[in-house]
């Protein structure tokens, strides 16, 4: 009898269990994923992606999930958002308006599905080399081993945009790769410089000058003489400061690019709305700054800094909220 009471028992507990862990179960598979593209891992557009989808009221959403994928970088995510594959990602501003107007290179398809979000940071061009190369200019690449970063990245297809504007693309040696592998192939004199388009300071950089005496080279100036910024307004002038890489006791001038967050137009206006409204508070952007130290550019006052483009009408909400948007 006594028996009989403990198995009772025992079916009981079972199928209490069952049934909690199957409502459980359908109840997060009712919960809608949303996709978030980043970057190649390690890189800037990862953490700022990862940051996002892994803060805690972010994560305490029961109506849907962010989930942060790994890509090859913007001209990627443009694509893939556009798709629908990523409902959001992180995309250069540059290559939003490119897509937007059918001038991204050898694609004159219009990505009209991707819209902008908010400001993440001001990504510039950053050129290294051996101090001792006696490279002053980007064009005395000519004949050099040069990592140009992943291709289908923003790096690469800035690199690209630049060096064909200064007619050196198709005379360098061009090795495609991220930008901790160019700095080690650079480290190991497989390279003779390395292109980044990224927030600085980059660990990339920072290990590159622990082996090497490094320079940056002056791209303001090869900008500003060839017309590069007059042709692709988007751009904007900015200086990398002194003392930002060891050895590098200098300013050095350059360009550089907004970085952002979009989405999918067929996102709900609610979803984004939702996100903002977590992640632009006081808590939020902490979270972001203690992810990767390059959102501390991240703010209400910047929240649509540097977008030319057509924005989510539930970022339009929010910013129109915050008093951003007339």
């Amino acid at each position: 009898m006594r028996l009989n009471k403990v198995f009772a028992v025992f079916i009981g507990i079972c199928a209490f269990l069952i049934i909690t862990l199957t409502f459980s179960a359908e109840s997060f598979a009712k919960r809608n994923i949303y996709k978030f593209g980043g970057g190649p891992a390690g890189g800037t557009f990862q953490f700022m992606a990862g940051g996002i989808a892994t803060y805690g009221p972010v994560k305490a959403i029961k109506e849907f999930r962010v989930l942060a994928g790994a890509s090859a970088g913007s001209v990627e995510n443009l694509r893939s958002v556009n798709s629908g594959k990523y409902a959001m990602g992180v995309v250069y501003s540059g290559h939003v308006f490119l897509g937007k107007n059918g001038m991204l290179k050898n694609d004159p398809k219009k990505y009209n599905d991707v819209l902008a979000v908010s400001y993440f940071y001001g990504a510039p061009a950053q050129l290294v080399v051996r101090a001792d190369s006696g490279i002053k200019s980007a064009k005395q690449l000519v004949g050099k081993k040069v990592g140009v970063g992943n291709a289908g990245s923003g790096a690469y297809a800035n690199c690209d945009m630049f060096f064909n504007h200064l007619g050196i693309w198709d005379k360098i040696e061009r090795n495609a790769m991220g930008y901790n592998d160019a700095a080690t192939a650079f480290n190991n004199r497989q390279l003779d410089a390395f292109w980044l388009f990224t927030a600085f300071p980059s660990g990339a950089v920072i290990m590159a000058a622990q082996t090497n005496d490094i320079a940056l080279v002056d791209l303001g100036a090869d900008a500003e003489k060839s017309g590069f910024i007059k042709k692709y307004p988007y751009f904007s002038k900015l200086s990398v400061p002194a003392g930002t890489y060891k050895g590098v006791n200098y300013d050095t001038p350059s360009f550089q690019d907004s970085c952002l967050w979009v989405a999918n137009s067929k996102v709900p206006a609610d979803v984004i709305y939702k996100l903002l409204s977590l992640i632009y508070t006081d808590e939020g952007l902490a979270h972001m700054r203690n992810v990767k130290k390059t959102a501390k550019a991240m703010s209400i006052k910047d929240g649509i800094k540097g977008i030319v483009t057509s924005m989510h009408p539930g970022a339009i909400k929010f910013w129109k909220e915050k008093g951003i948007l007339k």
